[in-house]
């Protein structure tokens, strides 16, 4: 009897670990927020990859985070044939909210590679909790794969050798706007948030600027929401100058900096002009029609199969189209499982540094290659113009052209 008990209890607690297992693959435990406590009973089954997904759950830009959590999800589902396994191994994801605050994911990141056991970690959301988290990639000796903060620094002057990074990066962003900006006789000022997405942006911006005139950058807190002050002084600068005169805008997450419309800049005529954003954040665009600049992504674009799988199912999955940062979510999962491929499930990190070195990978923005020098994904941007069209609750950005990768002199930073 006493046997029969035994045999019946032991039978039960395989039973609840084969569950957790499964319901770990498929990403529920993240959801109900039990991953952590499986850690240590799976850290030594050697028959999973672990992955750590660090980002602003809550917070600032958590409406990014969302997006890259649920493209991350769709991309491992698509790049595993719905199998969410990668060289016989199980794919674990451990998701981690960072709030958007540089100190919680730099210590969030240490727990996922130390108590974890995470062989590698994606994400963050915000430059500024990026910048956090590269020193502890070196000391554990571990892959941070960047996707989707932007600052120049993370694959520059910051970058170290465990850093990869799928999401574009302030320099992409600036050669391709300056591409429908920078023309003779064009003075510009710019509008910006104080931090690194925006200090790092400008100055790419910038740097990617060679016709056109650069006359003033206003730099104003995150957090603000009255842009009369700082509007004032744009057009101070701006208003006597001759020729085209354009505010060119780089904000990330809440606030409307398009209200500085609402001071008559066309009595001045001053134009304002911005890259691509969140569909949320592109209702202001239809303000603009005819406005000019360059996309990371918009859903209409691109024509290939990744991103029709992408766009046909995100319509039946959430009756809406994919957005821009769940574009580079289901990247960064194809980079992965890519890699995995490439190594035969082997997470060892030289290993997959060296496989990770020079990879291209197909997303829904097409080829992408990982460049060796910095491990910067070299890819293609958008330059558009902004259509009115009823049917959509935003501006629709037309597409003028493809810049394609090898069109953009994207600067090697980081002094390798």
């Amino acid at each position: 009897m006493k046997q029969t008990q035994q045999q019946t209890s032991t039978a039960r607690r395989r039973s609840a670990l084969a569950l957790c297992t499964q319901l770990a693959a498929s990403g529920l435990l993240g959801l109900l927020g039990l991953a952590p406590s499986l850690s240590h009973a799976q850290a030594g089954a050697g028959k999973e990859v672990r992955v750590a997904l660090i980002y602003s759950k809550t917070g600032p830009l958590e409406a990014y985070g969302k997006q890259t959590q649920i493209g991350f999800m769709m991309g491992l589902d698509y790049a595993t044939g719905g199998t969410l396994t990668v060289g016989g191994k199980k794919i674990v994801v451990i998701e981690k909210d960072d709030q958007g605050k540089p100190d919680v994911g730099k210590n969030l990141l240490a727990t996922a590679y130390g108590d974890d056991k995470a062989d590698l970690a994606v994400g963050p959301t915000a430059s500024g909790v990026a910048l956090a988290m590269l020193p502890v990639a070196e000391e554990y000796k571990k892959i941070l794969l960047v996707e989707p903060a932007v600052a120049d620094s993370i694959t520059g002057d910051k970058w170290n050798k465990y850093i990869f990074r799928t999401g574009r990066n302030s320099s992409q962003d600036a050669i391709s706007n300056a591409v429908a900006l920078d023309k003779a006789g064009v003075t510009i000022a710019t509008l910006a948030q104080d931090y690194a997405f925006g200090r790092d942006g400008v100055k790419a911006f910038r740097d990617a600027i060679k016709k056109a005139r650069i006359v003033h950058e206003e730099y104003l807190p995150t957090t603000t929401t009255d842009f009369t002050a700082g509007a004032q002084r744009l057009i101070d600068k701006l208003k006597n100058e001759p020729g085209r005169k354009v505010v060119f805008i780089l904000w990330a997450g809440a606030g409307n900096p398009f209200k500085i419309a609402d001071l008559d800049l066309k009595r001045y005529g001053i134009e304002i002009a911005t890259g691509g954003n969140i569909l949320p954040a592109m209702t202001a665009y239809k303000q603009f029609p005819g406005m000019e600049g360059a996309a990371y992504y918009y859903f209409g674009i691109p024509k290939n199969p990744v991103n029709e799988w992408l766009v046909a199912n995100h319509y039946k999955q959430f009756k809406t189209p994919p957005d821009f940062f769940t574009a580079g979510g289901m990247t960064a999962a194809i980079a992965v499982v890519e890699a995995l491929k490439k190594t035969g499930g082997d997470t060892n990190t030289n290993k997959l540094i060296k496989t990770m070195e020079g990879m291209s990978f197909e997303t829904p923005k097409g080829k992408m290659t990982f460049r060796p020098e910095d491990h910067q994904a070299m890819q293609g941007m958008y330059h558009f113009k902004i259509k009115v069209d009823p049917a959509f609750a935003w501006g629709v950005p037309e597409l003028v052209r493809e810049i394609k990768a090898e069109e953009m002199n994207v600067p090697i930073r980081n002094q390798r």
